[in-house]
């Protein structure tokens, strides 16, 4: 794979497994990592909070996008650390979204930190992105080093997904 980009800290790294999850969406249906093993690769994107303004451009972004997703065989799963509320706000606000968007609430954060995707002292998540093959592998991280930074690169995550297809 070319460009594999790891920015900012984490102790997840490229060719580790990634680590299991289940969590809330939109709907209240609880979504787990292991639903898509073996089926579809996963890019997971992490953001800092609802109702911002680069989050509120990037989440859409890849609404738009979700067919170029499916033909690379993904399934794009956002988790943020605000309550099922919250989101149902956030994105009735952005006109609706085309997947899924994980509450990562209660406990506060868990999954985020198990990615390395949260900021403690702040109590915001990273903006993150880890893309896992179908065997549950992370292929790609890109955690940006400032949070007001722009959307991770769109041509970079692409690029990655086209290099896992079979």
């Amino acid at each position: 794979m070319a460009d594999k980009v790891i920015q900012g800290e984490t102790k997840l790294k490229i060719g580790d497994i990634a680590p299991e999850f289940a969590l809330p969406a939109q709907d209240g249906k609880k979504i787990r990592l292991s639903d898509y093993k073996g089926k579809k690769n996963v890019m997971l994107a992490f953001y800092p909070q609802d109702f911002t303004p680069v989050c509120s451009h990037q989440l859409p972004s890849y609404s738009k996008q979700v067919e170029k997703f499916e033909k690379l065989n993904t399934q794009v799963l956002a988790i943020g650390v605000a309550s099922i509320p919250v989101h149902i706000a956030w994105i009735d606000s952005l006109g609706g979204l085309d997947y899924p968007l994980l509450a990562d609430w209660v406990p506060y954060a868990e999954v985020s930190k198990k990615y390395d995707a949260f900021i403690p002292r702040i109590g915001f998540g990273k903006r993150a992105i880890f893309i896992i093959d179908k065997q549950g592998i992370i292929r790609y991280i890109d955690i940006p080093h400032e949070l007001n930074q722009g959307p991770p690169d769109e041509d970079k995550i692409f690029k990655a997904l086209e290099e896992l297809q079979d």
